[in-house]
């Protein structure tokens, strides 16, 4: 993805892990074959595997950089994570991430703020690093966002069944490390992080997928960019919108705030950014005759 820039914040892309490969009923449990078959056309072969039917996904953080603060959005899987029951995250050792966050320039201790739409293990990974049997917070001088619901419903189920790691391990090992550093702000799902409607950087709620899950909003020259979060798996949603994830927490709701957001930004001047659409990962909802086409930008 080209860089982006809104008035005077720019925001990049940071790759920990650019094409996976999944079986389109573990994305969207109960989808027919046929449905993926009329989407192959549609969709080309960079989001559906010509011969597995597989859905393409990526896994990204975006860099925003605005009033010469350094905000990260979502930190992906992580490394050394413990995630016996999610083999393809377990136990990763790859230097892809921090290696493509260096070559925006930045090193971890220049990350002024972490924003996490919600707090699956996806999405927090690289909050926190091992370092000498500990978890300590990868981005040291940050302030980590939390949406207050969001923690608050995970804490619970934490505290309740403590013999049951919650998120597969992630709320212990990269969440809790940093409340417990004192690094964490737990906020309301409508905050405002720098400026106003009209210029600047806010997030609002985005509930279904969990709850408390928040999309992440940036206006400057006219325009707004949208960081959807996890409302948004993969392209073919646009197409087949009544699709159910499989981590969805209340999937009526998720399908309902999906469709808000599509109206809300179709044929609108709106970028939208998904945490999962491999490269070019930037585009805009256009209308169509039959609902909605999601066209990306030029890499």
């Amino acid at each position: 993805m080209r860089q982006l820039r809104f008035g005077q914040v720019t925001i990049d892309r940071i790759v920990e892990q650019e094409q996976f490969w999944a079986d389109a009923s573990w994305l969207y449990p109960g989808i027919d074959d046929e449905v993926v078959a009329r989407q192959k056309a549609r969709l080309g072969p960079r989001l559906i595997h010509p011969q597995t039917s597989q859905l393409c996904i990526s896994f990204h953080s975006y860099l925003i950089r605005s009033g010469g603060r350094n905000i990260l959005v979502d930190t992906c899987n992580g490394n050394h994570k413990d995630r016996p029951r999610a083999l393809w995250q377990h136990q990763r050792a790859s230097d892809n991430y921090l290696t493509s966050l260096a070559a925006q320039g930045v090193r971890p201790e220049d990350i002024d703020m972490v924003l996490c739409t919600h707090l699956h293990t996806d999405h927090v990974g690289w909050n926190t690093r091992l370092d000498n049997g500990n978890w300590v917070p990868t981005f040291p001088n940050a302030r980590y966002l939390f949406s207050r619901q969001e923690f608050d419903h995970f804490m619970k189920m934490h505290t309740g069944q403590p013999a049951l790691p919650v998120n597969q391990g992630s709320f212990a090992d990269s969440v809790l490390p940093i409340v417990e550093s004192g690094l964490a702000d737990l906020i309301d799902v409508d905050h405002f992080v720098d400026g106003d409607l009209s210029h600047g950087i806010w997030i609002e709620d985005a509930s279904g997928h969990t709850p408390g899950h928040v999309s992440v909003h940036i206006k400057g020259g006219g325009n707004e960019a949208i960081m959807t979060g996890d409302v948004f798996h993969h392209p073919i949603v646009f197409n087949e919108p009544s699709l159910k994830n499989t981590g969805d927490w209340r999937p009526d709701l998720a399908i309902l705030t999906r469709q808000r957001l599509m109206v809300r930004c179709v044929d609108a001047p709106v970028t939208l950014l998904s945490m999962h659409f491999p490269s070019p990962t930037a585009g805009k909802l256009l209308s169509h005759h039959d609902g909605f086409r999601f066209h990306f930008f030029e890499p």
